[in-house]
């Protein structure tokens, strides 16, 4: 028989253990309120007409969960941390309202680098549509930014580590955003500024140097979808700006015929923030002097500091005072991590001919093989090339050269050409000279020649 004190002891026992769970769980609630993920809006064409812009915080500790803040709340209430560096994207156009698919692993990468705050504007509902409406919400958008942003040094954030990195359309966003601050924040990323409506907008409606502290731009699809002229202190143009290796050139690859060059330029500062090798670009007047072996260092105007992608202060360009809009000009590989090497290949004719003469260089290491030919004009005797490789010089095991002769019906090419290969890896200047094959080597015509490449590894 129970006792009726142990019947209420049971009771006790038992209404303790309810309110113990009660409370453990309206506490795992709590934890899932203060930590809950807030994804990307959708938007479709019957969005209607509000801009809906959403900020989106990341950090260290959620890298992959977006917290929701705005400028109308208590900021310092959520996990923001205004001693650190803030990083703003922005997205462009957004044809079908979804979530552009790239701004995962663009977060994940800058959290990998460096711990800061990330944000990431939602405006997926302003951006859908046609191109020509979401230019319409630009303004209105960077007005929204730019008040978040004061919100943001109202908490003590300091204006020079607020750095704004934009796509596409969303890159003259930010220098809008810029312009509203005076041109004081920090840093200005364009990820393929777009072209089409901006192209011959004056500087104060488009990204200009201008807008930050340091303006940088990655051109990757300068013919179509991006734009063609230079917009910020250093802008690099990837393979000229046009055309990226290893992207579809036939329309039936359908939309990434489209949009892989444009996209190239958010997959190369993606890759360049999660790959140690570097990305690094050389000032030039155009393209052709560029791959012509016309530019081979930095002297000027970097002071020998040659620019390179990623998150190094000011591009990890030693100068106090940046000039405006210099063009740097880089290759890349066709798949990521897209950095490569460049060097300088010369053949030097033993003798002039009467005609010009084009020689295939290859060089080859244990996993890779990179080509490129020389072409020497017509009654010279050297011809340069620069060629991008993707593992070191010094990892380089043999260069394989083929002299392709030009046959006509009328006349015959020589069956073969004597003279001497030589190489130097960029920066090439006053300090570093070109390597050469100690003997003259004769190429026949058609034939792949090769031969060992010593170069040490620093």
């Amino acid at each position: 028989m129970v006792s009726t004190s142990q019947t209420n002891d049971r009771k006790y026992r038992s209404s303790e253990t309810k309110h113990s769970s009660s409370r453990g769980i309206q506490n795992l609630k709590s934890t899932e309120l203060k930590h809950h993920c807030v994804d990307f809006q959708r938007a479709n064409l019957l969005r209607g007409s509000k801009l809906k812009v959403q900020f989106l915080l990341f950090t260290s500790s959620s890298p992959s969960c977006g917290e929701l803040i705005s400028a109308d709340d208590g900021i310092k209430n959520r996990s923001f941390n205004s001693s650190l560096d803030t990083k703003i994207i922005i997205h462009g156009f957004r044809a079908l309202g979804t979530k552009p698919s790239w701004i995962e692993g663009l977060v994940q990468a800058i959290l990998h680098t460096s711990q800061v705050n990330v944000i990431a504007v939602d405006w997926v509902y302003g951006s859908t549509g046609d191109y020509p409406s979401a230019v319409d919400n630009v303004t209105q958008l960077a007005l929204a930014i730019s008040q978040f942003i004061s919100k943001l040094l109202a908490l003590g954030v300091s204006g020079t580590s607020i750095h704004i990195i934009g796509v596409s359309l969303g890159a003259h966003v930010g220098g809008l955003v810029g312009h509203f601050h005076g041109g004081r924040l920090g840093r200005i990323t364009a990820l393929d500024p777009a072209g089409p409506k901006y192209t011959r907008a004056s500087p104060e409606e488009r990204l200009d140097p201008g807008d930050a502290l340091f303006v940088e731009a990655i051109h990757t699809d300068a013919d179509y979808f991006g734009i063609r002229i230079p917009v910020g202190h250093i802008d690099y143009f990837v393979n000229g700006g046009k055309d990226q290796p290893g992207c579809p050139r036939f329309i039936s690859a359908g939309y990434n015929f489209l949009i892989c060059d444009h996209m190239r330029a958010v997959h190369l500062y993606i890759s360049a923030l999660s790959h140690p090798c570097p990305v690094m670009g050389f000032p030039c007047a155009s393209h052709q002097d560029f791959l012509n072996g016309h530019c081979l260092d930095c002297a000027k105007p970097f002071l020998s500091s040659c620019p390179r992608i990623g998150l190094l202060e000011q591009a990890g360009v030693n100068m106090s005072r940046l000039p405006q809009e210099v063009k740097v000009f880089l290759m890349t590989s066709p798949s990521a991590p897209f950095c490569v090497h460049h060097s300088l290949v010369e053949f030097q004719l033993q003798k002039k001919r009467n005609r010009v003469t084009i020689i295939e260089i290859s060089f080859s290491s244990n996993s890779t093989k990179d080509t490129a030919k020389i072409t020497i004009p017509k009654d010279q005797e050297t011809g340069k090339r620069l060629l991008a490789h993707r593992v070191p010089l010094c990892q380089i095991n043999t260069v394989t050269l083929k002299y392709i002769p030009r046959n006509h019906f009328w006349s015959k090419d020589e069956p073969f050409i004597v003279g001497k290969f030589c190489v130097a890896p960029l920066p090439l200047n006053s300090s570093r000279t070109m390597s050469c094959l100690p003997w003259s080597l004769t190429l026949p015509s058609k034939t792949d020649t090769s031969y060992d490449l010593p170069a040490a590894c620093a």
